[in-house]
């Protein structure tokens, strides 16, 4: 019998009981529809995915213990490094239809796989075809968010990030920070290039309260959890 519950604490947020062992899950904006090939659960008249951690960073933080989560109904999150949708899909999930997910990808081919597995069947991501080093060039973004998330595979991915929580972010509002270490340094140890973006974050004003490996799930990558002071 699968048996499905709601986190203790983290809103949107399911755990379902599976084969002897719980998974991640969200509750599904879109019945019916499976983004990723992820398995959908029937649980009393609501529908829930699975949430692989192997294909979603964020389900992998949560697994190794992530206790920042600034994600809840209703919240508006700007997502840089949307690609084809797979965590932006969950993230619309948890933020419901209250909420808004502005997801930003640079490449047209992966943006036209984000349109057809994710945008079509959810009105609650609006998505922007552009560099996220120009946030000015944004179109679409209306007022502040709460939550800056970033998973770019770039050299200066921390400063992209910086750059759009200064002129997206409200003032107090979150980021997550997915750390890529072999794209910034393949020189380096992954875990002093970890640091030293942390410390970049520090100095650039923003209040770093937990640092997760993500390890096994993605190897040389961490997420940061920090708000802008």
């Amino acid at each position: 019998m699968t048996r499905v519950k709601p986190d203790d604490v983290r809103p949107g947020l399911y755990w379902v009981e599976l084969g002897g062992r719980e998974q991640p899950a969200t509750k599904n904006l879109s019945p019916g529809i499976s983004v990723y090939g992820e398995q959908l659960i029937s649980h009393e008249g609501a529908e829930y995915r699975l949430w692989d951690p192997y294909r979603s960073k964020l389900a992998g933080a949560i697994l190794n213990g992530l206790k920042g989560y600034p994600l809840a109904p209703g919240r508006r999150v700007l997502y840089l490094g949307a690609s084809t949708g797979t965590t932006v899909s969950h993230v619309s999930d948890i933020v419901d239809v209250a909420g808004v997910v502005f997801a930003v990808e640079v490449s047209h081919r992966v943006a036209r796989e984000l349109l057809e597995r994710v945008v079509k069947y959810r009105r609650n991501v609006i998505p922007i075809v552009e560099d996220a080093r120009r946030p000015e060039r944004y179109g679409f973004v209306y007022g502040k968010v709460d939550l800056v998330y970033s998973d770019i595979a770039q050299q200066d991915q921390t400063e992209i990030a910086i750059s759009n929580a200064r002129k997206y972010l409200k003032p107090g509002g979150d980021m997550l920070l997915i750390i890529k270490a072999r794209s910034i340094d393949v020189t380096k140890e992954p875990g002093d290039v970890v640091k030293g973006e942390v410390d970049r974050l520090r100095s650039s004003g923003f209040n770093v309260s937990e640092v997760v490996d993500l390890a096994p799930y993605d190897k040389d990558h961490a997420i940061v959890s920090a708000r802008m002071a």
